[in-house]
């Protein structure tokens, strides 16, 4: 046998057939039964009774995977829950469901051998560059979630794999305890071993397992070997005059990553609208000709491997995508013409794509500005398109140099009426320490599309991927402020998305800004060319902004100059903003956080100055 696994899975693998995959077509293959057959249903059986887990379609483009509950369309925030004793400050199995998980365990392995055949798919986890083999188990039903995890991490066609595969982890596919043992909740259940990390998905939504539960099994190797896996997209910028810049934008769930590649917004007369006034309707609007061309990086994953830090300026973050397909949510593209470049991906392909949640009809062409409705006349907000990254134009697939991190977070209308944390303007420059204290509060915002149950200001933690790890809070953040220290010449932004005061402004921010950071080429400015911000936490702001000869209302950038808004107001924002990084920084303030750590945390706690801030890790050494 190829794949060197302890006894449980040995058993597994020699009791069923065990199908292997030799091309990508192999799985699309395993899919429909004939070349007739256009749809194909997925079904879980309870206690001899059929449920009706997912509709796979067949389409022009590509296949169309529906699930029948609403619930199964988005990721529960709640899904991970680890079952070792190792150190860990996620909830326990046996916390949460007051039993031991061994028994549970037992069961998931017998109820696979019991399906006869299986699909068994290896890859690396974080893609080929790293050496951390990787396996999936799964139904042979279960082909289409096979698929997506192929096209989100690749695979290693069976004529490939080495002689000795010995898998670091493993990722078991067993649904039917959803609903036998979860009462229908998406549950992802890590179980780290000394030999191998298994991942056990019971659930049919790739979110917690086949993408996120990846995630959690590189920030468990990155924790024990000292560097992280950032939930950023990146994007090298090339200006109209030839200089090059690089952005990686950080953020929770829906804080604009995949944005951050995307193609600049612009109206039909080839206008930007800024932000338009939720109360007067009124619109800022420039002319914006010769914008940068994008040369995409990653999109969500992005490998900070200490590998790769010896190519390219070592004084600045190195990275590389850790994905060979983006998962990209589509809501914003709710009409044809809005994201052109997608649009032409996904409608004409070179190869057949995965959607999720679109509506479907056998034969034709999937659109995925038509999601599938969660009942009639709502749509779902969570539609997804799957889009490997080699058929993407100008994907960079070397290591490249960060020189900005920038920092989103989905912000909500702020007004006199309705005063709130959406008072941060068009974009704020952070000192390094103040940088780290953002990834650590991780405010999730306002009106999340990707995941279940997201209303008002929570956190996602850790540099936003806590939701995906399973270790320690405290060590992860150790590692993010020594990258950090060790990376003095990347610089830090916060962008909003959504709302800049009364100002509907969508990702538009990120797209202004790339663009004024690109032709500007540096994130360092002058004493005088920056103000203090009223709120410390946001850092400083510019007293005034340029592109190309037009100037960005000030409005845009000081949310407290907005007639709309008002000192009042503002300062009732700041101080939601302030009570709710004192009460997620406090958690942190564990034994193992570093000196330095518990420095930056107590400037928060203490309600320190920005000065206090900028005077403990110098922007450049």
């Amino acid at each position: 046998m190829k794949y060197q696994v302890h006894e449980d899975l040995q058993m597994l693998l020699q009791s069923c057939a065990i199908v292997t995959i030799e091309s990508r077509e192999d799985l699309l293959h395993l899919l429909f039964k004939d070349n007739t057959q256009d749809v194909s249903e997925v079904y879980s059986t309870i206690n001899n009774r059929k449920i009706l887990e997912a509709t796979v379609t067949r389409c022009k483009n590509g296949i169309v995977v529906n699930y029948t509950e609403t619930y199964m369309r988005r990721r529960d925030p709640h899904a991970l829950v680890v079952a070792d004793d190792l150190p860990s400050d996620k909830t326990r199995f046996s916390e949460r469901f007051s039993s031991s998980f061994s028994e549970l365990r037992k069961k998931t392995y017998q109820w696979l051998k019991e399906q006869k055949e299986l699909i068994a798919l290896p890859f690396y986890a974080g893609g080929p560059q790293l050496p951390y083999p990787s396996l999936l188990i799964a139904p042979l039903n279960t082909a289409f979630f096979v698929l997506i995890l192929a096209d989100l991490q690749g695979f290693i066609p069976e004529s490939k794999v080495p002689n000795v595969f010995n898998p670091r982890s493993v990722i078991l596919l067993a649904p039917h305890f959803r609903h036998s043992f979860f009462k229908g909740k998406q549950v992802v259940v890590h179980n780290r071993l000394d030999d191998i990390h298994e991942v056990f998905s019971y659930n049919l939504y790739p979110g917690p397992s086949a993408k996120k539960g990846v995630y959690g099994i590189l920030l468990d190797i990155g924790e024990k070997e000292g560097w992280c896996t950032l939930h950023s997209a990146s994007v090298r910028l090339l200006t109209p005059y030839d200089n090059d810049f690089v952005i990686l934008h950080e953020g929770a769930s829906g804080g604009g990553k995949s944005e951050m590649t995307q193609l600049i917004q612009r109206g039909s007369d080839g206008k930007i609208c800024l932000g338009q006034n939720i109360i007067s309707s009124h619109e800022y609007l420039i002319t914006l000709q010769d914008t940068c061309q994008l040369y995409p990086i990653t999109d969500d994953m992005s490998l900070t491997h200490p590998t790769l830090q010896s190519c390219g300026n070592s004084r600045k973050l190195a990275i590389k995508d850790a994905e060979e397909g983006w998962f990209l949510r589509v809501n914003h593209i709710d009409k044809y013409g809005i994201e052109t470049q997608v649009e032409k991906l996904s409608i004409h392909p070179p190869k057949p794509l995965v959607f999720l949640n679109i509506e479907a009809h056998p034969r034709a062409t999937a659109l995925i500005w038509e999601p599938i409705e969660d009942e009639p006349g709502t749509p779902c907000p969570n539609p997804r398109v799957i889009i490997p990254r080699n058929i993407v134009p100008h994907v960079i697939n070397e290591v490249v140099s960060v020189d900005v991190r920038s920092f989103g977070v989905r912000t909500p209308p702020c007004t006199r009426e309705n005063p709130n944390y959406g008072i941060i303007g068009m974009f704020h420059i952070l000192p390094p320490a103040l940088a780290w204290l953002w990834r650590l509060a991780a405010p999730r915002g306002h009106d999340n599309p990707s995941i279940i149950g997201s209303e008002g200001l929570t956190s996602e933690g850790v540099g936003t991927f806590w939701p995906f790890a399973v270790g320690k809070k405290a060590q992860l953040a150790n590692i993010l402020l020594q990258q950090i220290q060790d990376t003095p010449e990347t610089g830090y932004v916060l962008i909003p998305n959504q709302y800049i005061g009364a100002y509907k402004v969508g990702f538009m921010p990120e797209w202004i800004v790339r663009e004024y950071l690109a032709r500007r080429g540096s994130i360092h400015f002058r004493p005088e060319q920056l103000n203090n911000c009223v709120c410390p936490l946001l850092g400083y702001m510019l007293p005034s902004l340029k592109i190309n000869g037009q100037k960005i209302p000030l409005v845009l950038l000081d949310v407290e100059k907005q007639m709309e808004v008002g000192q009042e107001a503002y300062q009732i924002g700041a101080t939601m903003i302030t009570n709710f990084f004192k009460q997620e920084l406090s958690q942190y303030k564990a034994k193992e956080l570093s000196h330095l750590g518990k420095e930056i945390i107590d400037v928060c706690l203490d309600d320190g100055t920005l000065h206090d801030y900028a005077s403990l890790i110098p922007e450049r050494s």
